[in-house]
């Protein structure tokens, strides 16, 4: 089987697959996308569910798109409707869309299939020819514009792209629309792969973002230097890892990822607060951690605050960055349970 054909294989599964990579919204003013997921088909049709549908419908963007960290089942006010800035950010869009697919689905709207077609055209049309996706479209000039696997942007959009392929939700998108949301998914798999950072010939992980053109490592806002990420590596990885048919290409990714994560994990520290403050402390039994940003070369943990100095202890940050930035994570844990389960399946070499 083919990649194109094991996208289309996977397709019951892709709505689980994307709800759970969505994952909390992290406190952001954002719907409980998946709450909407469990109503039955009576909701859609009833009062709330029509309101909250009108809702929606009214805070798209003319592009097409969603703004972020906001309650768009909330009724806009006039100023809100008329300066909407839509994003892929923060998991912006993809609840809307599949929400109203849902809604759709139900009650045969009109006004909610020619708005989930806008959005989808608009993610179709946001992707760069090298299988890329910008933090949002038009992107402009800024760090918006690189291939953005920051807070796994990228790979939400694939995993609705695959869902939109290849799941029975979505049969109402016309043969043309899931094709190019197939190749759509192709595309962005090989650009993963390009976007893999070697250091001295061996593959190891990835930035947050890359270059949209040269598929370098570049930074984003002033803390978020170039670097070998834990969190977003741990996403890449895992979208890999679901391919139903990974070529000999994807299978050195996945391994090289894996043994970069191994070799990248912290032992013997513990991430505490005091007082508010975040504390890194020697324990000898606390579980491993991942450090968000890793130096490349080096493999060394590395922190920012807004002045962009590079240091290698959280506690030369300013508090404000130091507590109201995701530094550390157990991302590795995740990538080592998926790893053992697609190792038993792919075997221990190519």
């Amino acid at each position: 089987m083919n990649r194109a054909s094991s996208v289309v294989a996977c397709g019951v599964r892709c709505w689980l697959w994307g709800a759970l990579i969505l994952g909390p919204w992290l406190g952001h003013a954002a719907p409980p996308w998946r709450d909407f997921a469990d109503q039955p088909d009576n909701w859609f049709r009833g009062a709330e569910g029509r309101r909250i549908t009108t809702n929606i419908l009214s805070w798209q963007s003319s592009q097409g798109s969603w703004p972020k960290n906001t309650d768009t089942t909330a009724r806009p006010s006039t100023n809100d409707a008329q300066t909407v800035r839509g994003t892929f950010d923060n998991g912006a869009t993809l609840g809307e869309l599949r929400f109203l697919a849902r809604a759709f689905r139900v009650t045969e709207d009109a006004s909610c299939e020619r708005a989930f077609l806008k959005g989808l055209d608009h993610v179709l049309g946001a992707q760069y020819t090298n299988g890329g996706w910008p933090q949002f479209f038009p992107p402009g000039t800024g760090y918006h514009r690189h291939i953005t696997f920051n807070d796994d942007s990228m790979v939400r959009l694939m995993g609705f792209m695959r869902e939109v392929s290849g799941a029975s939700d979505f049969k109402f998108v016309d043969a043309r629309r899931r094709q190019r949301a197939q190749a759509a998914f192709d595309r962005g798999v090989q650009c993963i792969l390009q976007c893999q950072i070697k250091v001295d010939g061996k593959l190891t992980a990835w930035c947050a973002q890359h270059d949209e053109v040269t598929f370098e490592p570049r930074p984003a806002r002033s803390y978020e230097l170039v670097s070998l990420s834990g969190a977003e590596s741990a996403g890449l990885l895992s979208l890999l890892m679901s391919l139903e048919s990974p070529g000999d290409d994807v299978q050195r990714a996945v391994r090289a990822g894996a043994a970069w994560f191994d070799s990248a994990k912290l032992t013997g520290i513990r991430q505490t607060k005091v007082d508010g403050d975040k504390r890194i402390e020697k324990d000898p039994g606390a579980p491993p951690l991942w450090a968000r940003f890793y130096e490349i070369g080096t493999n060394r943990p590395m922190f920012s605050g807004r002045d962009g100095e590079k240091k290698y202890d959280i506690a030369e940050i300013e508090p404000e960055r130091r507590n109201g930035y995701g530094w550390h994570g157990d991302w590795g844990e995740r990538v080592a349970r998926e790893f053992a389960r697609w190792r038993e399946k792919w075997g221990k070499e190519n």
